[in-house]
């Protein structure tokens, strides 16, 4: 049987997929990192990686077995829980990921909330582009997923948590709406490459990437950044409504030939196993409770992220 350290070096080397991050990450020197993956496949009779390649490669012996290691370690972690709560000081860990464009306004706004009404639970937030997160959701790296949807996935729940309105932010526009067909004839000023937010209005605007790239490729989700490149050298950017503190009329409501509102739905994603489940259901009605109440509209057009 392997040994709970050598289920956390395999778990981790496969992350790394280099001997010197992944024994750093552990606190042990490579030899003793290399040894114990070496001991750990003799024990299991098979090769997990792929050391003739650099960077390593899983085996697919090895890409069989990490779904039953991290079992396995989740359950070792339900063991140390047990102990915790026996000696009455368990405080349960909750891991959330937050794509940035949401978190830049729903953790200021919720996280004294959550403090404190969570007494006994520590929060872990990390900011995550939505790939990422959805890798870090399989891994079971989180405990839930906040996003724009929808995402199907057979393995994983998805719960609706609020509706929300994508605003041009064009200050240089004097009526309060927009068509489609006016943002395509000015300069966007958009998120990077992998952000949903921006394949959901170009595909909704009908704009093309030709040449935006030498333009603008910001590597990040900062739209108060993008807001000054607006009012700095012109055109529009766009904004989550709810990213909006003060509604002022440079925030023009966008709407399409027919009419439509676009809009994204963001959606809480959870596993299908109970564990931590009540956590998770109050942090889930939380959001749900502060952002619900003005979010549904008729005309919403709901965007896809992909």
């Amino acid at each position: 049987m392997l040994s709970f350290q050598q289920i956390q070096y395999i778990l981790t080397l496969s992350e790394e997929l280099q001997f010197q991050r992944a024994s750093d990450r552990c606190f042990v020197t490579q030899p003793t990192l290399s040894m114990q993956i070496k001991k750990a496949e003799e024990e299991l009779g098979g090769v997990i990686f792929d050391r003739s390649r650099q960077p390593l490669e899983m085996t697919k012996f090895g890409e069989e077995l990490l779904p039953y290691l991290r079992d396995t370690l989740f359950e070792y972690q339900k063991i140390n829980e047990f102990v915790a709560r026996s000696k009455g000081v368990f405080k349960q860990e909750i891991r959330i990921a937050i794509i940035p464009t949401v978190a830049g306004y729903m953790l200021p706004t919720m996280y004294k909330k959550w403090k404190d009404q969570l007494k006994n639970v520590q929060l872990v937030i990390e900011e995550m582009k939505t790939d990422d997160l959805l890798v870090a959701m399989e891994d079971r790296k989180i405990d839930i997923g906040i996003l724009s949807g929808p995402v199907f996935d057979p393995n994983l729940r998805s719960i609706p948590l609020y509706q929300e309105e994508i605003k041009a932010y064009f200050p240089t526009e004097v009526k309060d709406n927009v068509t489609t067909d006016e943002l395509r004839d000015a300069h966007p000023w958009l998120l990077n490459h992998g952000n949903c937010l921006r394949t959901q209005m170009m595909d909704f605007c009908g704009l093309s990437d030709t040449g935006m790239k030498a333009d603008w490729d910001y590597e990040g989700g900062n739209i108060k950044l993008l807001e000054k490149m607006v009012e700095s050298y012109g055109g529009y950017t766009l904004v989550p409504n709810f990213y909006v503190q003060n509604q002022s009329s440079d925030y023009k409501t966008i709407q399409s030939a027919v009419g439509e509102i676009p809009a994204r739905e963001v959606i809480g994603l959870v596993s299908k196993r109970k564990e931590k489940w009540e956590t998770i259901e109050q942090i889930i009605r939380t959001i749900q409770f502060e952002y619900n109440s003005n979010s549904l509209n008729k005309n919403f057009k709901l965007l896809n992220w992909q």
